[in-house]
């Protein structure tokens, strides 16, 4: 009979403790903090904002606004805590951006009033942009990372 080799762990492989601390990295720069708080706080205005810009009457869109900007600062919020397993899901805040820009005029009934157009324009606008920072953050992290395998795999010599 044999006894087992004692083998490392799979989370102790030394690139994956690699990826993870450049994962922290990018979590603790300015440029991805600012926009995980942003994103929340828009978030949080697109839920609330058929309240707070009156056209809470138009039921239609202020349930899409209270979904959407619930999923948005959620979203956001999980770039922060787990954005190792969750960078890879920026492209749908940038889409939830997109989507509230163009809602006024996609969802049922008759709601794009000024108000809302206004409203959703511009925060809309502000959820695409953050969007594209996470998205951004995260290719930036890919093309190092791949830079790096290139180097580790032929090495200049």
């Amino acid at each position: 009979m044999t006894t087992p080799t004692s083998q490392p762990r799979i989370e102790q492989h030394p690139d994956l403790l690699e990826m993870r601390a450049r994962f922290e990295r990018a979590t603790t720069t300015p440029t991805v903090q600012g926009a995980e708080a942003l994103g929340i706080l828009t978030g949080l205005y697109l839920a609330a904002s058929p309240w707070i810009a009156g056209f809470n009457g138009l039921s239609t869109l202020a349930v899409n606004n209270l979904i959407t900007g619930i999923g948005f600062a959620l979203l956001m919020a999980g770039f922060g805590s787990a954005y190792q397993r969750t960078h890879a899901m920026a492209w749908a805040a940038t889409v939830i951006g997109l989507w509230t820009v163009i809602s006024p005029w996609a969802v049922a009934g008759s709601v794009h009033t000024t108000r809302t157009i206004t409203s959703n324009c511009i925060t809309g606008g502000v959820a695409t942009l953050l969007g594209l920072v996470v998205v951004g953050t995260a290719m930036k992290g890919r093309s190092r990372m791949r830079a790096a395998d290139r180097t580790r795999r032929h090495p200049a010599g």
